[in-house]
């Protein structure tokens, strides 16, 4: 198996901007088939949505547990203002460099890294790899995890490679996510003249009533394991260009992350009924509801490992913004661990050399113990 910094490289010098299809998956495909895997690509979606997905499976004795890793190949666009090539990993000063460095082509490269080093005796060993993940996340993991189970593939463990760590390599992992879900607010009035307000109805001053009042909720005040749910206003909008017009109609958006005291429908609900008093109407989309894989034998694992490799016990953390394991946590108990997050979508992005050799060890760790658990 080529080393880990190679990996990286040949995965970062892919294009891979969501969605992602094409070379990139060239380049895992090639080394996982290098040591024993069956890879399975195939896209979904439709028109400039099309993505590639990715099912990699090297399958153990009979009866033997499966350990699955899981991640994505598509990235945020580069920007403007990079030192060096976005698509050309450079190495300096001890850091590689590029697009996707540490989100999370980095992290994938140790997984196959690590996997390399996995007897095949084992168990079995997965990757279940998406390119959109930095997108919308409609054609990627939900449509994997379909294609698993047409398999007939049931991991009894499940890591995602996001990058976790805050300060140093193995200082948190996620145990957990807060759910998500977006509200497109609008209120219906009737144009007409500024200097004839009562043969108009100014949609204006309802919703900025309405959203004092959702500005002004308080939502909980956190759980043992979840930090308090907050909305936040993201967007207003009346695109009024006169300055002697009431406008017709008003817009805004709404943004809640919450803990498991709650769920997308009964948001959706409570603001419904809110923007309802106020003569609007809710338009909300859930993108994923709060989980939460509580301490025990798999986290225990994890923390062991990456004490074993860097002499630090990881945080469980359930901080943070949303990932794919708000999908994979319907197939098995899944646990979020990578590199430091400091640099993930800026120009520069990078990562330390020596933090992919750890982590493709402390990933070897994990998944070897794992796979020796009883019950497979």
């Amino acid at each position: 198996m080529a080393e880990v910094v190679d990996l990286a490289k040949r995965l970062m010098a892919a294009p891979s901007v969501t969605p992602a299809r094409g070379s990139v998956f060239d380049a895992f495909a090639e080394a996982l088939t290098g040591i024993g895997f069956t890879v399975e690509r195939f896209m979904d979606g439709t028109g400039d949505d099309i993505v590639e997905n990715c099912l990699a499976v090297r399958r153990g004795p009979p009866g033997s547990r499966h350990f699955a890793f899981a991640g994505h190949l598509d990235v945020v666009p580069p920007g403007d203002g990079w030192a060096s090539g976005a698509f050309e990993p450079e190495v300096r000063g001890g850091l590689l460099y590029g697009r996707g460095a540490v989100d999370m082509k980095g992290a994938i490269a140790a997984m196959m890294a690590a996997a390399g080093e996995i007897p095949q005796e084992a168990g079995t060993v997965s990757f279940i790899i998406t390119g959109d993940e930095e997108g919308p996340a409609l054609h990627g993991t939900r449509a994997l995890i379909e294609h698993m189970a047409s398999r007939g593939l049931q991991p009894d463990l499940c890591l995602v490679g996001e990058p976790t760590s805050v300060n140093r390599l193995g200082d948190m992992m996620k145990i957990g996510r807060r759910g998500s879900v977006n509200i497109w607010l609008s209120v219906e009035g009737s144009q007409g003249h500024v200097a004839y307000p009562h043969l108009a109805e100014n949609p204006i001053p309802k919703l900025v009533a309405m959203l004092a009042e959702l500005e002004a909720l308080v939502l909980d005040e956190g759980t043992d394991w979840f930090q308090p749910s907050n909305l936040e206003i993201t967007d207003l909008h009346v695109g009024n260009p006169a300055h002697n017009v009431i406008p017709a109609r008003a817009e805004a958006r709404i943004s809640i992350r919450f803990n498991d005291l709650h769920s997308g429908a009964s948001f959706s609900q409570k603001i419904g009924e809110i923007a309802a008093r106020h003569g609007g109407i809710a338009r909300p989309i859930t993108s994923g509801e709060p989980f939460l894989t509580p301490p025990g034998a798999f986290s225990a694992m994890i923390a062991e490992a990456v004490l074993a490799e860097t002499g630090i016990d990881p945080e469980p953390s359930t901080t943070g913004g949303t990932s794919d394991a708000r999908f994979l946590r319907s197939v098995c108990p899944v646990i979020e661990f990578g590199l430091v997050n400091a640099t993930m979508h800026k120009c520069d992005e990078a990562v330390a050399i020596d933090d992919l050799y750890t982590l493709s060890n402390i990933y070897r760790r994990i998944a070897i113990a794992a796979l020796a658990q009883p019950g497979g």
